[in-house]
């Protein structure tokens, strides 16, 4: 079996400059690990797209195959955990960072990166889900903890992106009030379609006041790009209310007082979905795949070949995709 080749995205490093082309690779060419499984989907994530333009504090080495999220079914194994013909999921951890990853037809991953995909999921479910539906997931976990629905309003920031899109989602799923904040003013019915109740504008949201402490509106939040946004989200939470942060792309800076912490007692989470211990990440997609599980997964998730990939990566880079983007390894 070693002999067999399949479908990939190469990324390829050529002096200064990154090329992406699909090729055929060997199995054998594949990381020496407990577990071969046949993709079946995997999904487009913006670190996906880092690592495919040759950002070395994703991915050190190239060539190099992309995709942190994939799902299909063990064709062998060393695992005492995992039988041949089982369905896993497998996302984050070094997957398509420095290992192969998910845009490939094949992986070769450390059983301990992978669990079995719920009963009530499908493959294509749980890539529209994936790594940003896990970090959404976490995130209203933990806000969940401190600020039940009812309290107030969440804010919910990057709406249209992966993690956003799903928490908004999620959010509504337990019964939240939610303001969607998003600089895509094309985009409002489809937020309105996920949940949201309002729709706040980003720019808006960026220009306000450069006080320490701002007006008391949300009770809590969650934010998907950090910067600017994140620090008059913190500004804003009414007392003893929560934001969850998970992502940077606005910038990794914050600047603040302490004041929202020791005059209105914010409590501010920090997600980490790469390295999230096992049996928490079964517990949220236990959820995923049941009492949480949205109404509309369809509506927020575009299927795309292998073939159509390479645009894609262009257009999350320039901020122009919604929702969850997932690819067909067997189309």
């Amino acid at each position: 079996m070693s002999h067999k080749t399949f479908k990939t995205l190469i990324v390829e490093e050529q002096g200064e400059s990154f090329t992406r082309s699909i090729r055929m690779k060997s199995l054998k060419e594949l990381p020496d690990n407990d577990m071969l499984v046949q993709v079946h989907y995997s999904s487009l994530n913006y670190k996906d797209a880092l690592s495919a333009i040759g950002n070395k504090g994703v991915t050190r080495k190239y060539p190099h195959t992309p995709g942190i999220d994939a799902v299909g079914i063990v064709v062998d194994t060393k695992s005492d955990t995992f039988s041949v013909g089982d369905k896993v999921i497998v996302t984050s951890f070094d997957l398509g960072m420095n290992t192969d990853g998910g845009f490939g037809q094949y992986i070769q991953v450390p059983e301990d990166w992978a669990l079995l995909l719920p009963d009530n999921l499908s493959m294509k479910e749980a890539m529209i889900i994936g790594t940003a539906g896990l970090t959404a997931g976490m995130s209203v976990l933990k806000l969940n903890e401190i600020v039940k629905p009812g309290k107030g309003e969440i804010i919910v920031s990057g709406a249209t992106g992966g993690v956003g899109a799903m928490s908004i989602a999620l959010l509504k799923k337990l019964g939240y009030q939610i303001a969607a904040l998003t600089g895509k003013d094309s985009e409002h019915d489809f937020l309105r379609q996920l949940g949201a109740d309002r729709i706040i504008s980003r720019q808006e949201f960026e220009n306000m006041d450069d006080k320490p402490i701002l007006k008391s509106e949300f009770a809590g939040a969650i934010d998907t790009v950090g910067g600017v946004i994140l620090e008059n989200i913190i500004k804003s939470v009414q007392p003893m209310g929560a934001v969850t942060c998970c992502g940077n792309v606005a910038s990794p800076k914050l600047n603040l007082t302490v004041f929202p912490f020791i005059l209105r007692g914010i409590t501010l989470i920090g997600i980490d979905s790469q390295n999230y211990p096992m049996w928490l990440r079964e517990k949220v997609w236990l959820k995923l795949a049941n009492e949480w599980k949205p109404n509309n997964l369809e509506e927020t998730s575009t299927e795309i070949s292998l073939d159509e990939l390479d645009e894609k990566i262009d257009l999350i880079l320039e901020g122009k995709l919604k929702g969850r983007t997932v690819v067909n390894l067997q189309a």
